[in-house]
């Protein structure tokens, strides 16, 4: 049971005493007072004033309730108010009589220590209805009335002091439990609240998060045409041009040697614009990531790589391997793909290096080379290197809210950094 579920048990518990307690309290001072009265009681008349006193006040008790009642359902509480203060009073004297009659009613008169709060206001008036409450139980407790000497004054003097003094140390004990109570129950909405919102704002950014790897994988298509143009631009589309200029020379020319060696370079252009064309389709298409996931696509493209240019590539990986959302991988892949086709085109290093880092809620790319290296800060904006180029690289890292850093300086070398966020595979 939670701490707001034990705070509503209490108040529960306390609203079933306030409702019923001064009937029980009474019962018990009528039955005790009833089985005394042969002693404490002899004259009949005084039997009779009991119990028409004690009606009387299960009729007051009752009719209070039910103005009670009646207000706080229609939103205006009846407590601590004039109308509380008189029915205290009221009751108070009827106990003080009863006391007088037969010192067991005294049960009755204590019930003025439990709602003094809720139906008196002020803290000065509080303390007089304890006081008053006191006298009553301490004339019960000295013997009753009438008072006999001196000594039964100071003896009741001492008692009304002893029971004022406890209840106001018990009802400052009880305000403080019930004010920390208050701040436990205020705390305990406002974590709900909290959490409540917590949850909100994790939905929303998953369903936000989903969103933008959707929109990352459609904008992926259209930077994979523009790439793809741009391949064929510089590469399948030069190779074939330069085909039909060495095929014309041969048409052209009756030299059967020199239609030879134009043929032979028309053959090299053609495996060249073969190879490159093969090249294309396997970015398009990273089936790699199908089967060895990220880690061993990049080992394998690296290594491609590097058998295919004659440099030294190396790939490394740190931290705790996970398997990536789709889109993820796509992305770190088609980045170091692009990063690895520009050194090739660019850089002249003897050396280039991979390395994969998985670094809690981040996953990060980076690429060196001890090339020739750039002055960034010289480059345009949309500077392209190569068919995709580094605003390329920056745009996919953006769209699955990653970043794209860039540090080269000339013969300096190039270091490419990606970082973006880790997005678990999503679960069938």
């Amino acid at each position: 049971m939670g701490g707001g579920d034990t705070d509503r048990d209490i108040e529960q518990r306390w609203e079933q005493f306030r409702r019923w307690g001064p009937y029980g309290l009474l019962a018990v001072g009528t039955a005790m007072s009833a089985a005394t009265a042969p002693e404490l009681m002899p004259d009949t008349a005084e039997r009779w004033a009991a119990g028409a006193l004690v009606v009387t006040s299960v009729v007051l008790q009752e009719s209070f309730d039910r103005a009670r009642h009646r207000a706080e359902r229609a939103g205006r509480p009846l407590t601590p108010s004039p109308l509380g203060l008189a029915f205290f009073l009221l009751r108070w004297g009827i106990g003080l009589t009863l006391i007088w009659l037969n010192p067991f009613f005294a049960f009755a008169g204590a019930i003025g220590f439990f709602d003094v709060a809720e139906l008196i206001e002020g803290r000065r008036a509080q303390q007089f209805g304890v006081f008053v409450t006191a006298l009553s139980v301490s004339l019960a407790q000295g013997g009753g009335l009438p008072l006999r000497g001196p000594a039964h004054l100071v003896v009741l003097a001492g008692l009304v002091a002893a029971n004022t003094a406890l209840y106001l140390v018990i009802g400052h004990i009880s305000e403080k439990e019930e004010a920390r109570s208050r701040e436990r129950a205020a705390t305990i909405a406002e974590l709900e609240r909290t959490n409540a919102a917590l949850t909100r704002a994790l939905d929303e950014n998953k369903a936000l998060h989903s969103q933008l790897l959707v929109q990352a994988r459609e904008a992926g298509v259209a930077d994979e045409r523009r790439r793809l143009a741009a391949e064929i631009h510089d590469t399948i589309a030069q190779g074939l041009t330069g085909i039909i200029a060495q095929l014309q020379v041969v048409a052209a020319t009756p030299d059967p040697g020199l239609a030879r060696t134009h043929l032979d370079r028309a053959a090299d252009l053609a495996r060249h614009s073969l190879g490159e064309a093969r090249r294309s389709v396997h970015n398009l298409a990273p089936v790699a990531l199908a089967g060895d996931g990220l880690p061993g696509a990049l080992k394998k493209t690296v290594a491609d790589w590097g058998d295919r240019t004659g440099v030294r590539a190396g790939f490394t990986v740190t931290g705790t391997a996970e398997h990536l959302h789709d889109e993820v991988s796509a992305t770190l892949l088609r980045i170091a793909q692009e990063a690895l086709s520009n050194a090739a085109r660019h850089a002249a290093a003897s050396r280039v290096g991979v390395t994969l880092s998985y670094m809690g809620d981040e996953v990060v790319l980076d690429i060196r080379d001890d090339g020739r290296g750039f002055d960034p800060a010289a480059l345009p904006g949309r500077t392209r290197i190569g068919g995709f180029g580094l605003e390329g690289m920056r745009a996919r890292a953006a769209r699955i809210a990653g970043s794209f850093a860039v540090e080269s300086e000339p013969g300096g070398g190039t270091a490419l950094s990606a970082r973006v966020p880790l997005v678990r595979h999503e679960q069938p």
